[in-house]
């Protein structure tokens, strides 16, 4: 039976700072995948931590694993962040690390978390937009 596997992962992390210059970076030979683009976020969009709470996952529904990446054994995980609005529905979603933008699975898992429903961050007891990093997994049991 091939069943996808689906992890979800809520961070808590500070309020999203306003939008700062460019830095220059020290250059790494190692990839840094899972730091996540800071300027993607809209104004007024914060992340959980502080008085910011963080949504939580009241209702997910699973990724089709697509045919042609079955046929390919493509596995592995898609992590994304996406921004839980105030009435708990998902809004923007921006890939952090891809696994196969070829056969469509990331565009899968950004279908399929726009589908998933919460329950809304709050700042000071109202509810706010909220960044949530998710990581879906696809991988083939044989």
């Amino acid at each position: 039976m091939l069943t996808p596997l689906v992890l979800v992962v809520l961070a808590a992390q500070t309020p999203n700072p306003s939008p700062q210059p460019p830095r220059l970076q020290q250059t790494s030979f190692a990839p840094d995948l899972m730091k996540p683009e800071q300027n993607w976020l809209p104004v007024g969009v914060f992340r959980a931590g502080g008085a910011v709470t963080q949504p939580k996952l009241i209702k997910e529904t699973p990724p089709s694993y697509l045919a042609g990446a079955m046929r390919m054994n493509v596995q592995g995980t898609v992590v994304m962040e996406a921004i839980v609005l105030t009435d708990g529905t998902v809004g923007a979603v921006h890939v952090v690390r891809s696994l196969d933008k070829e056969h469509g699975l990331d565009e899968e898992a950004v279908k399929t978390v726009r589908e998933w429903r919460f329950t809304p961050g709050k700042k000071d007891d109202t509810a706010v937009p909220v960044v949530v990093e998710v990581r879906m997994a696809f991988k083939l049991r044989k």
